[in-house]
């Protein structure tokens, strides 16, 4: 009877023991990924879908891959992009734009400037009150008559009228994606992103992103003044440190020059 109790004893301690481990890697691959909170909720993985998988999409598709983030890229023909997605691994799905749309609380839209109106109509319910990062350019040449007048009035604002009812932060606009693929996480001097928003927990995201695919987020203002990173602009397609940017657009110096850290 006494042998029986023993071993009761030792099975019941070597379950406590598996619970317990159990317990301690669930909370360390929760604290391991990137998270975002929305409103008094708790915290959760972020998931970001991204609408136009081209090169400045398939750029961040794969930095954010490789810092954890769970992505969903998308096409018009999803199908070609199956092989990307099996390189960035099981936590990058393909879909459709109104897919990728629906699938997180974060949507990055890199489209040709052209393409914002007909997404702002077909997709504003599965868009709206998301976080929305906007990349786009408008060229006349390419996007018609409406790049004059966005270019007239500042992508910020232009970007805002095609896309209602989101919460847009212009970002990755105002760098070629050969220097956002190959100056990603560059230790000494770190290359900034200038980007503008009017919501503050979209601009808090976007800088935690900045941050994950290895730049310096610098804060220029709100969505009127992302016309100061716009096309054409002194800052425009330049690498620069955020010391720079921040001279060049007459910002105030910080001492916030880090990249660590993800969107939490």
């Amino acid at each position: 009877m006494a042998l029986s109790s023993t071993r009761f004893q030792a099975n019941a301690a070597g379950r406590t023991a598996r619970a317990a481990a159990l317990v301690i890697a669930a909370v360390c691959v929760m604290a391991a990924a990137p998270l975002v909170r929305g409103g008094a909720g708790p915290a959760e993985p972020l998931k970001i879908g991204i609408i136009g998988t081209g090169h400045i999409g398939g750029a961040l598709a794969t930095l954010w891959a490789k810092a954890g983030y769970e992505l969903m890229i998308s096409s018009r023909h999803p199908a070609e992009l199956d092989a990307l997605a099996r390189s960035l691994g099981p936590r990058v799905h393909v879909g459709t734009p109104r897919e990728a749309a629906a699938f997180g609380p974060v949507v990055l839209i890199s489209v040709p400037y052209g393409a914002l109106p007909e997404i702002g109509r077909d997709l504003a319910p599965e868009l709206r009150g998301k976080i929305v990062i906007d990349t786009g350019n408008p060229y006349p040449s390419r996007d018609g008559p409406m790049a004059v007048e966005a270019r007239r009035e500042g992508t910020g604002v232009a970007s805002a009228r095609y896309l209602p009812g989101v919460r847009l932060v212009r970002a990755f606009n105002a760098i070629t994606w050969i220097n956002l693929a190959r100056q990603a996480h560059v230790s000494g001097r770190p290359a900034a992103i200038p980007i503008a928003g009017d919501d503050p927990r979209a601009l808090e995201v976007a800088e935690g992103l900045v941050r994950a695919a290895g730049f310096v987020p610098v804060l220029v203002g709100g969505l009127a003044r992302a016309r100061e990173f716009d096309v054409n602009t002194p800052v425009y397609v330049k690498l620069l440190t955020a010391d720079e940017l921040r001279r060049a657009l007459g910002l105030p110096q910080t001492t916030d020059h880090g990249q660590s850290g993800g969107a939490r």
